[in-house]
């Protein structure tokens, strides 16, 4: 799907800054949706909808159990 998606969670990616996280949920709707910047009528749902995803790979990112590390 979203190849140019990178691997957020550890210990691909130790460090995950919030720009990080939104960038991912921005690249996911953007191609979910088909538009790179959407109209003006389509602006609010679509910020809505990164909104949403960033705070469920956060969610994600903050849960999972990752076999062999530490858990957080």
């Amino acid at each position: 799907m979203c190849r140019s998606i990178k691997t957020l969670r550890p210990p691909a990616t130790p460090e995950v800054s919030d720009d990080d996280i939104r960038a991912a949920a921005l690249q996911y709707v953007r191609k979910v949706s088909g538009f790179r910047a959407p109209a003006a009528h389509n602006r609010e749902v679509f910020d809505e909808a990164v909104d949403a995803v960033t705070e469920a790979t956060r969610h994600l990112l903050a849960n999972l159990t990752v076999r062999g590390s530490t858990p957080r």
